[in-house]
């Protein structure tokens, strides 16, 4: 377990928690997109761990690290991304369009007509290079493959920032960020804004109720491992697996419980982190009891 004091905005804890904070998160996320899209950012809605469920339990959702609906603007969604195996990396690009699409999806209401539909911009944020140029930006939008030079907006754009990435020409401004957020130390915060960032990085990480969230992160794969080897050494390595799993479901009911997810979106996390079949993640959900915080007897 990585300390807290020790993390850095490229971890996606310590990023939700500094973009999402109710003194700071707004400041942060304004000054961040400022020196990503190198213009003024207008007043933001913050969302962190925000949810958008399939529009039926079979179909698969999202939940997006940190949420950003500009006033009158672009809605942005910013994801810290440590994933580096490969699988995760030649996957990106797909994973990417569906974010896209359950975006747009979220933010179309019926009867709108399609000109309402808002731009949409998703941020990776990488300490690893996704596509092996060496680039510090990769911005993606479509294009027509016979006339790479014909105007095509459809109002989507996707940026994936490699922070040890040398080529290509971005802002001093963003490389010095990119570099802040892979080692966010104080000699990192080279300019006044840097400065003013590192002291709410450093308010946040000191932040009590952050801390919690923290310790509560943990508390899922903890359970998991801890009681799988102390069930493995006593009853069997696969009943022990199997006992850590149980514990760990209801770790995640429980904490989803104090961030008031509902019951949908509880059962879809549970499919999704833990590869449980529907009927599994709603069996566990009805054993759980949160009244008196215990699991009823498997």
């Amino acid at each position: 377990m990585k300390p807290l004091e020790q993390m850095n905005i490229v971890d996606d804890f310590l990023a939700g928690s500094l973009i999402g904070h109710k003194e700071y998160g707004e400041a942060a996320s304004r000054y961040i997109l400022s020196c990503i899209l190198n213009r003024k950012i207008g007043k933001l809605n913050v969302v962190t761990q925000k949810f958008l469920i399939g529009d039926n339990p079979e179909r698969h959702g999202i939940r997006m690290d940190v949420y950003l609906d500009e006033e009158e603007g672009e809605i942005f969604d910013v994801e810290p991304d440590k994933n580096n195996n490969a699988k995760d990396i030649a996957s990106l690009p797909k994973r990417a369009r569906f974010y896209h699409d359950k975006i747009d999806t979220a933010n179309l209401r019926s009867g709108s007509n399609y000109d309402d539909l808002r731009d949409v911009i998703v941020i990776f944020i990488m300490p690893y290079d996704p596509f092996g140029l060496d680039r510090m930006v990769y911005t993606v939008k479509k294009c027509c493959v016979e006339v790479p030079d014909m105007p095509y907006d459809d109002g989507d754009r996707t940026i994936f920032l490699y922070t040890g990435g040398t080529e290509g020409h971005p802002t001093e401004q963003l490389r010095q960020l990119l570099h802040y957020m892979e080692n966010s130390v104080e000699e990192n915060a080279c300019t006044k804004e840097l400065q003013e960032l590192h002291k709410m990085v450093v308010a946040v990480k000191q932040d009590g109720e952050v801390g919690i969230a923290y310790m509560k992160s943990f508390e899922i794969e903890e359970k998991i491992r801890r009681e799988g080897e102390e069930r493995g050494r006593e009853e069997g390595i696969q009943e022990g697996i199997q006992k850590g799993i149980r514990e760990g479901m209801h770790g995640m009911i429980r904490t989803c419980r104090r961030f008031k997810q509902t019951d949908a979106q509880i059962v879809q996390l549970l499919q999704e982190e833990l590869n449980l079949t529907r009927e599994q993640a709603e069996d566990a959900l009805a054993k759980y009891t949160p009244a008196s915080d215990e699991k009823v007897t498997q």
